[in-house]
């Protein structure tokens, strides 16, 4: 067993050792109790691990601070944002600190150059309202922009639906001021003449060993590394001959975007630098509709072709999930004609409004030469466009709001083939579902050939059994479409044991080395991407052996949802409740 597996069980305590110095030592909030350390055990994925404790730094000193005290004494560090990944990145037995609450400040904007620095835990969207005024935005519009943070986007290399057109966190990082568990504060970023002048030697260290190990491995890179746009599983050994189609977006390399993605195993984000984009003036949505899900994926490829910044799928499963919901229903119902299997959102944006009506004629026509005329409602109302958006983006929300003790479960939820290959890809993993007794959910990002696919499984019964053959059969098909197996929400605890079969022994072997380069003790975030544990250990699942829920008389009927408990087990726990703008989700929580 390696040091980095054997330090990822450290028992907590409420009396730990390291409680004391922390509360003495941190401006924050010190958290060893177990309720608070239960609220932290659990993401948005099926892990729940409890952590040693938790400190809410109340500057970024005070994160530092608990950082070197937690090194001190060997304990883990994770760095957590809004808590929303879906694979377990921000589990873990360690010290987790959380960003979300104090360190949210946009630090400087520079209009001019369309910069802007910020702290990790600040969020997206509250990013974007701040910078509004410049008629500049952060593109990587992520579905969970309400509470997703800055840190943790950067952390998973996060995409959203507009990608095509503006690209991942990797395209658009500009530097990174980074923390080391040894304490050592270093500043990454673009590799120019000058980059090792005044460095220190800690710098230098890690600058020339990454250079050694990618260019020892340089073949390898290319032959394992697919030039897909969405691919952000392992480190970005790539990055001095990147492989994707926008090219990282840098005239030369840039050493922060081997930070990106890293999941918190490599450094503490102090700063961050991002590339801001003009806001655009004008949007129009054409919503296709398709009488097969087939036509849907095998007709994609064409629709690029046009130009939108964004292709969005919604399958039919969501189809009828939304129109369950009174609110969603009269929005739903607006972008569809007849009863079609699945409908691809098509948005083109621009400067001026009627080269983007000119666009949905395009589209129009097009769908027509491929034989299905009038499947298209057009919408150029921004209104209209905001609504359905909206129920795209409660993407996840409306398909875990499905009853019943089967729910659809992410574990290859963003593997990515070619377009060409989408519609052929999806059949076969449909008869996989069907061969083991289940059926998947589908929507996301069409437009670069990622589906967030969730068979339907029973994670407190067979489930886990099922996952693995599933993501078995998965992968191969996955292999043979030349494709990658994790295309956004990154590695964590359930596909950080995939990176071996895809990247192979050599480069596999690289990862470790890149991570003893930034973290010779294994101290951040340990059991992600290096020395992982394997998908299916029900040790780490919050529905373990034995699960069972607690009964006892309720004074409200909760009979509509089979009873109290699965009511609660109905939360997702992508944090949706602690969005800052109106609305009401979930229920619970605000009342």
């Amino acid at each position: 067993m390696s040091e980095s597996q054997s330090i990822r069980f450290i028992p907590a305590a409420h009396d730990h050792p390291l409680k004391e110095r922390l509360v003495r030592e941190v401006d924050g909030e010190v958290m060893f109790d177990n309720a608070s350390r239960g609220r932290y055990s659990t993401d948005a994925s099926i892990y729940q691990i409890m952590p040693v404790g938790v400190v809410v730094p109340r500057s970024i000193d005070a994160a530092i601070s608990a950082m070197q005290i937690a090194a001190e004494q060997g304990v883990p560090i994770l760095p957590r944002g809004g808590g929303t990944s879906q694979c377990g990145q921000t589990v873990g037995a360690a010290l987790v600190i959380d960003n979300s609450k104090f360190l949210n400040k946009l630090i400087d904007v520079d209009a001019t150059n369309r910069r802007a620095t910020v702290e990790p835990g600040i969020v997206l969207d509250q990013l974007n309202a701040r910078l509004k005024s410049t008629g500049l935005w952060f593109a990587v519009d992520v579905s969970t922009s309400a509470q997703a943070t800055i840190g943790g986007m950067a952390g998973n290399n996060s995409c959203g639906s507009r990608s095509i057109f503006y690209g991942n966190m990797v395209h658009n990082v500009a530097g990174i001021e980074a923390v080391l568990a040894d304490g050592s504060i270093e500043r990454f970023g673009e590799l120019n003449a000058n980059i090792e002048a005044g460095r220190s030697q800690r710098f230098r260290d890690i600058l020339t060993g990454i250079r050694a190990i990618c260019e020892r491995e340089k073949d390898e890179i290319a032959a394992r590394f697919p030039p897909l746009l969405r691919r952000v599983a392992g480190y970005n050994l790539d990055i001095f001959a990147p492989r994707d189609p926008l090219n990282y977006n840098t005239p030369v390399p840039n050493l922060a975007h081997m930070l990106v993605g890293s999941e918190g195993t490599l450094a503490y984000f102090k700063s961050l630098e991002l590339k801001l984009s003009p806001l655009p003036k004008h949007k129009v949505l054409g919503v296709v509709n398709f009488p097969t899900f087939y036509q849907a994926m095998d007709l994609t490829q064409h629709l690029v072709k046009l130009g939108p910044t964004a292709v969005e799928l919604v399958d039919r499963t969501m189809i009828d999930l939304s129109r369950n919901n009174p609110a969603f229903r009269p929005v739903i119902d607006a972008a569809l004609i007849g009863e079609p299997e699945a409908i691809l959102l098509v948005e083109f944006a621009g400067d001026e409004h009627a080269p983007l009506l000119k666009k949905l004629d395009d589209l129009v026509v097009l769908m027509g030469d491929l034989g299905l005329p009038r499947s298209v409602v057009k919408m150029s109302e921004a209104g209209a466009q905001r609504a359905l958006w909206e129920v795209r983006k409660a993407g996840l929300n409306i398909m875990m709001s499905m009853r019943g003790d089967g729910k659809p479960v992410s574990f290859i939820e963003d593997c990515c083939v070619p377009l060409e290959h989408l519609a052929e890809y999806t059949r076969r993993l449909t008869e996989v579902f069907t061969k083991h007794g289940t059926k998947g959910t589908w929507y996301a990002h069409a437009s670069v050939g990622t589906l967030h696919v969730r068979p339907i499984l029973n994670m407190r019964g067979d489930g886990a059994i099922k996952m693995c053959a599933i993501a078995e059969e998965a992968a191969e098909l996955v292999r043979e479409y030349k494709g990658v197996y994790s295309g956004e929400h990154g590695d964590g605890l359930v596909r950080s044991e995939w990176i071996a079969p895809f990247f192979g022994p050599r480069l596999t072997s690289a990862l470790g080395e890149i991570k003893a380069l930034f973290d010779p003790k294994g101290l951040m975030n340990p059991g992600k991407i290096v020395s992982p544990s394997k998908q299916d250990d029900r040790s780490l699942f919050r529905f373990q052996p034995g699960y069972a829920a607690t009964k006892f008389e309720t004074a409200l009927d909760w009979k509509e949802w089979g009873g109290f408990a699965p009511a609660v087990e109905m939360c997702n726990n992508n944090g949706h409740c602690r969005k800052f703008d109106a609305g009401t989700m979930c229920p619970s929580y605000p009342a």
